[in-house]
C-alpha cells in the first residue's frame, strides 16, 4: 500500500470516528432530554438499540455518561419526593421511611408461625 493510500485511509478512519463520537454525544443529550428513556433517545437520534448496547459494551466513557444521564432522572425523582415530604404528603413520608429508614425500624414485617406440631395435636374436625 502506498503512503498516499495509507494516509487517505487513516483520514477516513479518523473522520468515521469523529462522526461516531458526534452521534454518541447527540444520543447522550437525547437520553438526558428524554429522561433516560432509551427507546425515545434512539428514535430521536436515529440510533438502533443494538448500536446503543454495542456502544455500552465497547466504550467505557460512553457507558459512564449514559449511566449518569439515567441517574439524573433518579435525582429528579428524589428531589420531588423530598418536596412532597415537605408538603406533608403521608404516602411520600411512609415510602421514604420504609426505604431509607429501615435501620431505624421503619419496616413492615410479617410474622409466620413455623412451629411444627405433631399430627396428633392437629384438629381435623373443621375440615
Amino acid at each position: 500500500m502506498t503512503k498516499a493510500k495509507k494516509d487517505s485511509l487513516d483520514e477516513k478512519v479518523a473522520q468515521k470516528a469523529q462522526k461516531i463520537d458526534k452521534k454518541k454525544s447527540e444520543f447522550l443529550i437525547a437520553l438526558k432530554n428524554k429522561n433516560g428513556n432509551i427507546s425515545e433517545a434512539c428514535s430521536a437520534t436515529n440510533v438502533g438499540r443494538r448500536t446503543y448496547y454495542n456502544w455500552l459494551e465497547d466504550d467505557e466513557t460512553f457507558k459512564q455518561d449514559a449511566e449518569d444521564a439515567q441517574e439524573s432522572l433518579i435525582d429528579l425523582a428524589e428531589s420531588k419526593l423530598v418536596e412532597n415530604i415537605k408538603d406533608n404528603d403521608n404516602t411520600s413520608i411512609i415510602f421514604f421511611l420504609k426505604t431509607k429508614g429501615k435501620k431505624r425500624g421503619y419496616i413492615e414485617k410479617q410474622e409466620v408461625d413455623t412451629t411444627i406440631r405433631p399430627i396428633s395435636e392437629i384438629e381435623f374436625d373443621g375440615i
